[in-house]
């Protein structure tokens, strides 16, 4: 008897556990749901706070559930450009703004566009009275390029200002494949079309060096004009002409060498400026030292509706890799966004079109699907306007062709007009091991490509014919875009990456300027007034899984961000690795030819896998946090 009242106490138990954990767990995603969504009621006198923890994006990407939940890495925070601007042109109106805060401390990066166009709000703000406050630990490039503009810049006593530059090293597997015995078989088109030579050299060749060079010569150039317009006496020559000479003659202190430098104007950690600022608009609800009255950007753009004024411009932005089928935000995927537009057009009160670009291309038949839906649009006499933000290349540059009207920033990097396909075979690796192939054929493409026995000349002539045809395809395309001629696009085609200034002066863009420039252009041709029209961004709607999640996630992952120069070293050499991963992933897991520029996301400022970062399971340290 004893020992059946013993089970039962033993069953109660665990029925009692479990309906506390279940409980636990409702109670989260209660909270995770409410929270997810702004509070309009929640702007207040004070600073408006603008804290970057993470990345900022055209599109931040969906979060994946299913492989968040499992997954070791915590997703970062991704940032939309256009609403970090919208809440900059708010605070420059709304009176209960007294002054805006950078809090650069967690700042991963972005596009050197969109960076450039939020420091444009920023120099609005400051014109409307209002100062604005920036402050980190250490200040990378994207991060000083936003910190330029502000009314004061803030460094920790601990911290620095060292600018690098663009640029760095690829990998080159060319020797390692030989020792494996892995022959990557290349099919491509393009002198420049540098994105397949890891895969087929031990260094890069001369014309990479010299498209490359260029590039980021005009693009380095592009962020040393607008630092030196938004800091006039920040001495960037003197750092940058030898800066290993000047940390050394600075005794190693980064933040006083800033400091002399002109680059910051107070040095002071987090607790001190936060007293500062608190001084300037008041003192924070809150108990903690420092702390400020702020209002957040989600609660301002909430109090603050966008307009719906006259009929609807419509607005869809293609971020990311374009691929093959169906996908969520942050990837361009060719059915998803074909099918969005078609769906837009449906729309009988459209008027225009504008379609924003940020993508380094990917899948030829994607793009096509993408360009020809835009195309549609077109042919229904709605007038189309392209607006290139930090990527338009490649297939980026494909899906652009419709346009009546190309607009691209000066650092936009786009061009890329080539095509390639990569596939590995693996003979001599098996036959190191034993392993061989042999069978029989009935033409002379049975069985190809055959990844493990080799694959053949006559499969490797048919690749690189229906490459070039690909190739021919994307320079007829550009050729009737931009009335030219077909070898007048092959002159300035092969491959290579522009900067947006110089492919303006080439014909592959017709004006400099950003979105709002974009849709200013789209109004006119759709004959409306100023002031008659509204934007109606087209965009897929979040799923369930992925607002409840973008609850649970954000507070652990940022925790673990860094903050110091070399804390910021170290998170590149994650990249670094991430990138290697992800050139291996392209040799065996690309599908059908591919229009996709691979060395331009380093430059665009664009992580190769954004958003993760290392800590214990993110979803264990949330549920100690709820226990």
């Amino acid at each position: 008897m004893a020992f059946m009242k013993g089970v039962w106490r033993f069953l109660v138990a665990i029925k009692d556990g479990l309906a506390l954990l279940f409980l636990l767990v409702f109670f989260g995603i209660l909270y995770a749901l409410l929270s997810a969504g702004p509070n309009p009621g929640a702007v207040r006198d004070g600073a408006l706070l603008v804290e970057l923890d993470g990345f900022v994006s055209e599109q931040p990407a969906a979060i994946d559930p299913v492989a968040a939940l499992l997954s070791q890495r915590a997703p970062m925070r991704e940032y939309r450009q256009r609403d970090l601007s919208r809440s900059l042109d708010l605070a420059v109106k709304d009176e209960r703004i007294k002054a805006v805060v950078l809090d650069l401390d967690r700042f991963m990066g972005g596009g050197q566009s969109s960076l450039a166009a939020l420091g444009e709000r920023i120099d609005a703000v400051r014109k409307a009275g209002k100062p604005v406050y920036a402050f980190a630990t250490a200040y990378s490039d994207d991060g000083y390029q936003l910190a330029a503009h502000a009314s004061e810049i803030w460094v920790d006593p601990l911290g620095g200002v060292l600018p690098t530059g663009p640029g760095g090293s690829r990998t080159y597997y060319k020797g390692l494949f030989d020792q494996l015995g892995i022959k990557a078989h290349i099919y491509r088109v393009g002198t420049f079309k540098s994105a397949v030579e890891p895969y087929m050299r031990a260094d890069q060749s001369p014309e990479a060096e010299v498209a490359m060079k260029a590039l980021y010569d005009e693009v380095w150039e592009q962020w040393r004009t607008e630092v030196a317009r938004a800091r006039p006496k920040a001495k960037l020559d003197a750092l940058l002409a030898d800066a290993p000479a000047a940390v050394e003659a600075a005794k190693g202190d980064l933040a006083q060498l800033a400091l002399a430098n002109g680059l910051v104007d107070r040095l002071g950690d987090r607790v001190a400026f936060g007293k500062y600022v608190a001084a300037k608009v008041g003192e924070g609800r809150d108990e903690a030292v420092g702390s400020f009255a702020e209002t957040r950007p989600a609660a301002l753009l909430a109090a603050h509706g966008p307009s719906r004024d006259g009929p609807p411009i419509g607005v869809v932005t293609i971020s990311g890799e374009i691929i093959d089928g169906e996908g969520g935000p942050g990837v361009a995927a060719g059915d998803s966004v074909s099918e969005l537009i078609y769906g837009a057009l449906k729309n009988d009160e459209l008027k225009a079109l504008v379609v924003r670009v940020d993508s380094p291309g990917g899948s030829v038949m994607a793009s096509e699907k993408i360009r020809l839906a835009i195309a549609e649009a077109k042919r229904r006499k709605i007038p189309v306007v392209v607006s290139m933000a930090n990527l338009a290349a490649s297939g980026g540059y494909w899906i652009s062709t419709p346009a009546d009207t190309i607009f691209a920033e000066p650092s936009t990097i786009t061009g890329s007009i080539g095509i390639f396909g990569v596939l590995p075979s693996a003979r001599e690796a098996l036959a190191k091991w034993g392993v061989t192939t042999d069978g029989v054929r009935t033409t002379q493409l049975s069985g190809e490509p055959d990844v493990l026995g080799g694959i053949s000349p006559e499969f490797d002539r048919l690749a690189q014919a229906t490459v070039e045809k690909g190739y021919r395809d994307f320079l007829t395309r550009v050729a009737t875009s931009r009335k030219k001629t077909v070898e007048q696009v092959d002159a300035v085609g092969q491959g290579r990456v522009w900067a947006g200034g110089t492919a303006r002066q080439l014909g592959l863009v017709d004006r400099l300027g950003g979105l709002d420039d974009a849709l200013s252009e789209a109004a006119r041709r759709a004959k409306l007034e100023k002031g008659d029209w509204h934007p109606l961004y087209i965009e897929p709607a979040p799923d369930f899984a992925s607002t409840l999640l973008g609850g649970l996630v954000p507070e652990p992952a940022q925790a673990q961000m860094p903050t110091d120069l070399f804390g910021r070293a170290a998170f590149e050499q994650q990249r670094a690795f991430d990138r290697i991963a992800a050139d291996l992933r392209l040799l065996s897991g690309v599908q059908g030819a591919q229009a996709r520029c691979l060395e331009c996301g380093g430059i665009a400022g664009v992580p190769v896998t954004i958003g993760e970062i290392n800590t214990q399971s993110w979803f264990d340290t949330w549920l100690s946090k709820l226990l």
